[in-house]
C-alpha cells in the first residue's frame, strides 16, 4: 500500500475504517461518453425560413413559438436566429435573390433579415403560411424555403466557420457542446480519484458478502458525502467570540453570538493596519479563529450509506427475476432517505409483521447494520443532493432512474451491462451476452445507449466514471440481468 494511500485511510472517519478490508484495489476512473459525443459531428436536418424587415421580426418568431412551442423554438443555439441577407452562405444568396422580391431584398440599404423559423418536421407547412398573413408587411409576398442545418453544436470555431459556409451562419461557443465542461471532468476527477478505490473496495465486499449469504447477486452500492472547504456551500461557523473585520482589515468589535463567517472574510490585510491597531485581545481571538479554521477546513469524505443486492431475500430464486425493489442502488437510497427522517426525529411507527417485504431497505448484514446505525453528515439536504455513488456493476434503467431523482452527484461502477445498464451511450451490441442460453440463439439487445448520467433533456445531470481495476476479483453475473 502506497504512504498516500495510507494517508487517506488515516483520515477517514471511524465508521468507514471499522469495516475496510486490509487490502485496497487500485484502479483507474475514464470519463464516460455523452450520448452526444458519440453521435455523428454532422447530423444534417431541415428547417423553415422567412425573410421580413426588421420591425416586423418578433412577430414572425411568435408565429413559429405559436406552432412549434418556446421549447422547440430555441432548441437550435447554435444557429443564429436572424442572418441578413449579405451573411447568406453563397449558395443560398444566389437562390434566392431570384425567387419573388429577391432582388430588391439583397440590395445595399435593405432592412429585410432571413429568420430561422423552426425544424421543418415540428411545424405544418399549411399553418405556417396561414401564421405569417397575418403579419401586415410580408403578407403580400410570402417567402418560406426550406434548408439543410446542422442539428448539434460544433466543437470547433473552425467547424462553426465551416457550416457558416455550407448551411446556416454557425456560432462556436467556448464550452463542451455535447457534455459537461472537459475542466470540470478534470477537476472533479483528480478529487475523486483520490480515495475512489476505497469505496470500490467496500462495494466489492458487500456484494460478496450478500452473495454468500443467498441474499441477492454480487453487486454492492457505497454512498459517500464529501465536503470541500472553500465549495459554494461550505461556510465557517465561529462560536463563542467573532471578530468583525471591515473590508479594509480593521477590527470593529468582539461579538458574542454565533455568526456565519466566510474563510475569505476572516484574514485581514496586513498591508492596511499600519495606522489602526486592533487591541491585544480582539487580535489574538482573531489569530486564533483563523487557526482553527486552517487546520480543520480539509477536504473530508464520509460514508452515507452501503448496501447490497437483496432481490432474493425473502423470494425462491428459481425461475425468477428477483425482487426489483432490492437492487442494491435502491437499498442504497432508501438507507439515506432512512437516516434524513431519523435525523428530523420524526415519531416512528411500530414495525408491521409482512411475510414478504417488498422494499428491502432494512439492512440485512453486518456492515450495512454499522454504517447505518451512524448520523447523517449533512441531515439538512434533499436526499442525495450532490452525494457520490459507487456501484460494482452499472445500474439498470429503473434504478439510474432513481439516481437522477434523489440528486446524487457523482456515479462511479466498475462492470459495464451492455444489454441492460442506464448510465454508458455506447450503442448495445447485439453478441453482448456471449452466446447465453436464455436468448436461445435469436438475436438480444441492441438499440441505443441511454447514457442517463448527463442528459440536457432531464432535470439533472451528475458526473460519471467507468473504474477499471485488474488486480480485484471480477463479479460475473448473467449478461441480462438488470443490475
Amino acid at each position: 500500500m502506497s504512504d498516500s494511500m495510507k494517508e487517506v485511510i488515516e483520515a477517514l472517519d471511524p465508521v468507514t475504517q471499522s469495516i475496510l478490508p486490509p487490502d485496497i484495489s487500485i484502479g483507474t476512473l475514464v470519463p464516460l461518453k455523452t450520448v452526444l459525443e458519440l453521435r455523428d459531428n454532422l447530423s444534417l436536418g431541415s428547417a423553415y425560413i422567412t425573410r421580413a424587415p426588421n420591425k416586423v421580426t418578433n412577430d414572425v418568431l411568435n408565429v413559429a413559438r405559436s406552432l412549434a412551442g418556446d421549447d422547440a423554438a430555441n432548441n437550435l443555439p447554435h444557429l443564429r436566429r436572424c442572418v441578413k441577407p449579405g451573411d447568406l452562405p453563397p449558395h443560398l444568396k444566389a437562390q434566392f435573390m431570384n425567387e419573388g422580391n429577391g432582388r430588391s431584398v439583397h440590395a445595399g440599404k435593405s432592412n429585410f433579415l432571413y429568420i430561422i423559423l423552426g425544424v421543418k418536421d415540428e411545424m405544418p407547412y399549411g399553418e405556417l403560411v396561414r401564421g405569417l398573413a397575418t403579419i401586415d408587411d410580408i403578407r403580400d409576398d410570402i417567402f418560406v424555403a426550406e434548408v439543410p442545418i446542422p442539428l448539434l453544436a460544433p466543437t470547433s470555431q473552425v467547424q462553426a466557420n465551416m457550416w457558416s459556409q455550407q448551411f446556416w451562419q454557425t456560432v462556436y461557443r467556448k464550452s463542451n457542446p455535447l457534455g459537461p465542461h472537459p475542466s470540470t471532468i478534470s477537476r472533479t476527477e483528480s478529487t475523486v480519484s483520490r480515495d475512489a478505490s476505497i469505496w470500490m473496495t467496500l462495494a466489492h465486499q458487500i456484494a460478496k458478502k450478500s452473495q454468500k449469504a443467498g441474499f441477492g447477486e454480487p453487486i454492492g452500492a457505497v454512498v459517500i458525502k464529501r465536503t470541500i472547504p472553500g465549495g459554494k456551500h461550505e461556510k465557517k461557523t465561529i462560536t463563542n467570540k467573532a471578530v468583525s473585520v471591515t473590508s479594509n482589515g480593521e477590527g470593529t468589535g468582539v461579538t458574542d453570538d454565533v455568526e456565519n463567517v466566510e474563510a475569505a472574510d476572516m484574514a485581514p490585510d496586513d498591508g492596511m493596519n499600519d495606522n489602526k491597531q486592533m487591541d491585544d485581545c480582539k487580535s489574538e481571538t482573531l489569530t486564533q479563529d483563523i487557526s482553527a479554521y486552517k487546520e480543520e477546513a480539509k477536504e473530508t469524505t464520509q460514508i452515507v450509506a452501503i448496501a447490497a443486492d437483496a432481490r432474493w431475500h425473502q423470494q425462491e430464486k428459481t425461475g425468477r427475476t428477483g425482487n426489483p425493489m432490492a437492487h442494491a442502488a435502491l437499498r442504497a437510497i432508501s438507507m439515506v432517505a432512512q437516516k434524513l427522517v431519523r435525523a428530523e426525529q420524526r415519531p416512528q411507527n411500530e414495525p408491521q409483521i409482512m411475510e414478504f417485504e417488498a422494499f428491502q431497505d432494512k439492512p440485512l448484514l453486518n456492515d450495512e447494520q454499522i454504517v447505518f446505525n451512524a448520523d447523517h453528515p449533512c441531515p439538512d439536504g434533499y436526499l442525495c443532493h450532490e452525494l457520490e455513488l459507487y456501484l460494482t456493476h452499472e445500474p439498470c434503467t429503473m434504478c439510474a432512474m432513481a439516481i437522477l431523482h434523489s440528486r446524487m452527484g457523482r456515479i462511479v461502477f466498475r462492470h459495464r451491462m451492455p444489454l441492460t445498464g442506464g448510465m454508458t451511450s455506447e450503442d448495445r451490441g447485439y453478441d453482448a451476452c456471449s452466446g447465453s442460453t436464455v436468448c436461445e440463439g435469436s438475436p438480444c439487445g441492441g438499440g441505443k445507449g441511454l447514457g442517463l448520467h448527463w442528459r440536457k433533456e432531464l432535470n439533472w445531470t451528475l458526473l460519471g466514471w467507468e473504474w477499471e481495476a485488474d488486480s480485484t476479483e471480477a463479479l460475473p453475473v448473467d449478461a441480462h440481468l438488470h443490475a
